[in-house]
């Protein structure tokens, strides 16, 4: 009798582990689900693919011809209407000289649409390179210079430097009667800058920004009246400007510091 309750109590004493109950369904219903709306899209991607039969290209086409977009990007056609990679398209088209920005489209059903603008010359760089109005050199070496276009010229990796001074010198003069017809950065660093009306102007390597506001606000108007008689406006005083006329006389222009013209000489600024 005690051995029975003694067990008893044993049996009552042991704690008792319930599983919870696991439905499949709730697992296997969302999954099932996934598998079915992933079939359907490749199953439709399949049955409305299809082979690109046509191309539409637009642009102005003055130095890019639709063949030679159509032979950039003629690899690409064959993953079909939905399968073509339409950013790979519009990367190999951009990538051809001449051309600033090209979008490509699809057009239902099966026909590719292709938009392209083409790069507008600002200025020529160097000897044979060519600048759009962004001041980015877009061309190395181009066979046509169009004689219209400014100069500028400098270290490459101061393309930038060159054309920007060149976009912002010029929105300066022009609202006065004068024009920019070149720019240049020697490889000291010293900046020259001549006008349409022929007239050099020396800024040297210093205080750039300084000396240009000193030309655009003083000199500037002297040149509108006299450019006829002038060669060269020499900005590199610290205390004023040179004119050279074409007799032969330099005048200066102000008064600068006596030494001036030593300082110039001495320190070899150009």
């Amino acid at each position: 009798m005690a051995r029975k309750q003694a067990r008893r109590r044993k049996q009552k004493s042991t704690p008792s582990i319930t599983l919870p109950k696991v439905r499949l369904k709730r697992f296997l219903t969302p999954v099932f689900a996934m598998a079915i709306v992933f079939s359907t899209y490749h199953l439709s991607t399949r049955l409305l693919d299809r082979d690109i039969d046509s191309l539409e290209i637009n642009g102005p086409f003055q130095r890019v011809t639709p063949l030679s977009i159509e032979e950039a990007i003629a690899g690409q056609l064959d993953a079909g209407f939905l399968g073509a990679d339409l950013v790979a398209m519009q990367a190999s088209v951009q990538a051809l000289p001449w051309i600033d920005q090209a979008a490509v489209a699809r057009r239902w059903p099966n026909r590719i649409a292709i938009s392209v603008t083409e790069q507008v010359p600002a200025a020529v760089w160097g000897e044979s390179g060519l600048m759009n109005v962004r001041g980015e050199l877009f061309v190395d070496s181009a066979q046509h210079l169009p004689a219209e276009l400014p100069r500028l010229s400098g270290p490459v990796e101061r393309a930038g430097d060159v054309a920007r001074r060149y976009l912002d010198v010029r929105e300066r003069l022009i609202p006065i009667g004068l024009d920019v017809r070149t720019v240049s950065l020697d490889a000291r660093g010293a900046w020259q800058i001549t006008l349409a009306n022929g007239v050099d102007i020396r800024l040297g390597r210093r205080d750039i920004d300084q000396r240009t506001d000193l030309f655009v606000g003083v000199v500037a108007d002297v040149i509108t009246g006299r450019a006829a008689d002038i060669e060269y406006v020499d900005m590199r005083y610290l205390n004023g400007f040179t004119i050279g006329w074409k007799d032969g006389a330099n005048a200066p222009a102000s008064d600068p510091d006596e030494g001036d013209e030593e300082m110039l000489a001495s320190r070899g600024d150009q």
